[in-house]
């Protein structure tokens, strides 16, 4: 060591040691077992947490020169390109489900909160041939239009359900489907090239609507996101990623590069749904879901390769990071069955776990109305019910923060209905009539949630999939009132055809504040005109909804 080297090291040692002094007034010897001691040559492995620096070596396989793709993928790209859908039952499902998805859009934006995130980037930005957002003169790119639609159709919570381990609105998919469908025909109509250069028919949107609701549906039922803290949104991007890359015209093994780049982006998070983070953003997880999905249909359009293994791969694949090591289960092959199956909310904008509780108070509220009694009558409730509504919803003490909270909180949505005998999007804001309600807020402290084990296995077994509750009320002077049992709620494939009409009533009730009477009548004529429907051009169709 060289003078000046030893200079320096006397240096760091005095200042070092004079650092220590002004905290410690004395240093302890550190004493040591020699016989606890293990030589270093015979210690046995120990398990340690993951580490970049844990090994300075690969521990992967050797990789092939030629990777196949997880089978995962392959069997999402080929469903895609080559699985024809040949059921009247999804399409006449999914006219049903596009024009009440369109109406709970056009409702959310009565609500200022919805409005603020929509619009272009920069504003005042008019996109040529961009996508039209209905309800509003905005014309955007596609990627920034499917986020605006995307955000508008789930806002409220009032879209169409799908329940299973894991649960999600596959209609949230519209969002990127129809602004892709909408661009690509305007573009088209000018001269592009776009997906083969076709301008596409609101059948074409159906399909892809179908297949889009296949993919989430049948990946969520027996794969439970949540449970890894994963929000359903994922299962949305996924899937519009899938259907999206077909309409813009990518081969099968270009959307399988679509799909894996889908899995490896970032995942959303779950906790802007739950305490202490429940929030808005959940009203617009959908929307950027979308947004991401368009947006990576479009990179790999322009040349991005995918991830072959991008699931499986040891260490750094999707199965490892995000979902505990274990690969997805499937319960059948992609054809048309959630479509089929899909769950309509008819009756309230609530999360709809809570769907059959809501509708049990009303129709309690009559038994009360009987006896001369009201919810001020009421002592207590308990609500049997299933695992999910309990996990998701039960917040019988928490503080009400927000809209948020209140649409996903079984207790308030349920002593809503019956202090007012209703249930509305308008009730869950802070200055609403409900939410500033002593009398809501009294009751939903004393309205507790039991788990019936023969509802949660109804609510996960494939020929029922019914989503149960039952209220059982006791009032102030000890009477007890027959429990109220509702098992499936209006618009479940059991009630279906008892719920179109209030559907077309519902959707003619979202159009009310935008259009005039007369052109109202005209989109709720054209919604139950199959043939015409089907055969309109997608971007002729959304003109329908623009307003200036």
């Amino acid at each position: 060591m060289s003078a000046i080297s030893r200079n320096l090291c006397s240096a760091a040692s005095r200042t070092l040691r004079q650092r220590s002094s002004l905290t410690c007034r004395a240093i302890r010897p550190i004493a040591f077992k020699t016989s606890s001691i293990i030589p270093i040559t015979t210690r046995p492995a120990i398990s340690t947490p993951f580490s970049t620096m844990s090994v300075l070596k690969s521990s992967a396989p050797p990789v092939p020169n030629k990777r196949e793709y997880d089978p995962e993928i392959k069997d999402m790209a080929s469903y895609i390109h080559n699985t024809p859908i040949d059921s009247d039952l999804a399409f006449d499902t999914a006219r049903w489900v596009f024009i009440d998805t369109l109406g709970c859009g056009l409702k959310a934006l009565e609500f200022e909160q919805c409005r603020n995130i929509l619009g272009p980037i920069v504003e005042g930005t008019v996109v040529p041939n961009g996508t039209k957002v209905p309800g509003t003169n905005y014309q955007l790119d596609p990627v920034n239009g499917a986020f605006n639609i995307g955000a508008m159709i789930r806002w409220l919570d009032f879209n169409d359900c799908w329940l299973a381990a894991e649960w999600g609105h596959p209609s949230d998919n519209l969002g990127a489907i129809l602004a892709t469908a909408d661009w690509i025909s305007r573009t088209n109509r000018a001269g592009g090239k776009l997906g083969n250069g076709k301008i596409l028919k609101v059948r074409d949107v159906l399909e892809a609507m179908i297949r889009a609701h296949e993919i989430q549906g049948c990946l969520a039922l027996e794969n439970s996101f949540n449970k890894v803290g994963l929000d359903h949104v994922v299962l949305v991007k996924v899937a519009s990623t899938a259907v999206v890359a077909k309409m813009m015209g990518l081969n099968e093994a270009q959307t399988r590069d679509a799909i894996s780049q889908a899995w490896v982006d970032g995942q959303s998070m779950r906790t802007y749904r739950h305490t202490p983070n429940t929030m808005s953003r959940k009203s617009w997880a959908a929307g950027d879901a979308c947004q991401t999905a368009v947006n990576l249909v479009l990179k790999v359009l322009k040349g991005e390769p995918g991830l072959p293994t991008v699931l499986s791969a040891p260490t750094w694949g999707f199965y490892d990071v995000n979902f505990g090591g274990k690969p997805f289960q499937f319960q059948r092959p992609y054809g048309s069955y959630v479509m089929e199956n899909v769950l309509f909310k008819v009756s309230y904008p609530a999360e709809f776990h809570s769907q059959t509780a809501v509708e049990a108070a009303q129709r309690l509220n009559k038994k009360l109305k009987a006896l001369g009694k009201s919810a001020e009558d009421i002592e207590s409730v308990v609500n049997r019910t299933h695992e999910a509504c309990i996990r998701i919803i039960d917040k019988q003490f928490k503080p009400m923060e927000n809209f948020a909270d209140r649409d996903h909180c079984v207790q308030y949505m349920v002593s809503t209905m019956f202090v007012f005998n209703r249930l509305e999007a308008t009730d869950y804001p802070d200055e609403s009539e409900a939410a500033t309600s002593q009398l809501v807020e009294s009751l939903r402290q004393r309205i507790s949630c039991v788990e019936d084990p023969q509802f949660t296995a109804d609510y996960h077994n494939p020929d029922k999939r019914t989503i149960s509750n039952a209220l059982t009320v006791t009032l102030k002077d000890g009477t007890v009132l027959d429990e109220e049992v509702v098992e499936a709620p209006l618009g479940h494939r059991l009630r279906r055809e008892e719920a179109k009409p209030e559907i077309l009533a519902k959707y003619k009730t979202h159009l009310g504040p935008h259009y005039s009477a007369e052109h109202v009548d005209k989109l709720v004529k054209l919604s139950q005109d199959a043939s015409t429907l089907d055969s309109m051009d997608v971007d002729t169709y959304v003109d329908l909804y623009v307003k200036e």
